[in-house]
């Protein structure tokens, strides 16, 4: 964001965004259980989920979690960032994450070789790797075949790797399907996300206001408004909420209000439809 805007609210960032640092991100007590049975599931592996609609929070409780894995001396985190691959690529890529070369023609040479890392490490640390999978619901069944054959060995008893997915509602219906079901019966952690209720939207966004150093930035009036507006969607609220700064800092406001609200977003309303048998009607 604009420094003239950060400086005119006194902000240390702009709060609204989905880059603020991770400890200014609000930890309610349903991620940090997660967070903290994940850390255990490190030490065992086996696989996680976040899920959740769109805006929900995902992404929040994911980035709190590959922190808190980051902070533990001698894990090893992998953040997969192209889910949707085939099998070739997702052999490159995992081979990158924990520096192992693999051929992916050659996949028997490169999973052993993986393997054996992966099992090296555990006996050097105490804690399985630990792979990160965002957007998991474009994942193809291949894939998530491999990866599960992967990460297991001595029949299914010995698990070489910590697996954190997270997906929308695609990804839970793919879980319910033949394909997807060795997968499912498998995941140990669970952290299903719903839509906020106005207090916890409220609490969301005055913890980012105080966070940001701007605690009075809005009034209580504003903030009830948002939360009201948001439809129980935390993006949506942040949306509004930056929309709003934007607006307010070109007119140089001293703080954000419910007029400043109505001013921008009544111009964005559509436009009503004349009524039936007005004065148009009547000319006929």
């Amino acid at each position: 964001m604009n420094q003239k805007v950060l400086s005119l609210y006194g902000l240390k960032w702009d709060p609204f965004t989905s880059d603020v640092p991770v400890e200014a991100l609000r930890c309610t007590a349903q991620i940090e259980n997660f967070a903290w049975r994940v850390e255990n599931l490190a030490r065992e592996g086996g696989f996680a989920l976040v899920s959740g609609d769109p805006g929900t929070g995902k992404s929040v409780a994911l980035r709190i979690v590959v922190d808190r894995l980051c902070a533990l001396r001698d894990l090893k985190v992998g953040l997969l960032v192209r889910p949707h691959a085939w099998a070739a690529d997702f052999y490159r890529e995992i081979g990158d994450l924990f520096g192992v070369a693999l051929v992916p023609h050659n996949r028997w040479a490169g999973a052993k070789a993986l393997r054996e890392k992966w099992q090296a490490h555990i006996d050097a640390a105490l804690f399985r790797p630990v792979l990160v999978i965002d957007e998991a619901q474009e994942m193809v069944p291949t894939v998530l075949s491999e990866l599960r054959l992967l990460a297991s060995s001595r029949l299914d008893s010995h698990a070489l790797l910590a697996t954190v997915f997270a997906g929308d509602a695609r990804l839970l219906d793919k879980l319910r399907t033949d394909d997807f079901a060795p997968v499912n019966s498998r995941i140990r952690v669970r952290l299903m996300l719903e839509r906020a209720s106005p207090a916890d939207l409220e609490a969301c966004l005055r913890h980012a206001l105080e966070k940001s150093g701007a605690p009075r930035l809005m009034t209580a009036e504003l903030i009830t408004t948002l939360c009201e507006h948001a439809a129980g969607n935390l993006r949506a609220l942040m949306n509004l909420a930056g929309e709003l700064l934007v607006a307010g800092a070109q007119r140089e406001a001293r703080q954000l209000d419910e007029k400043l609200f109505l001013e921008v977003f009544a111009a964005h309303a559509p436009a009503a439809e004349p009524a039936k048998g007005g004065v148009a009607g009547r000319r006929r």
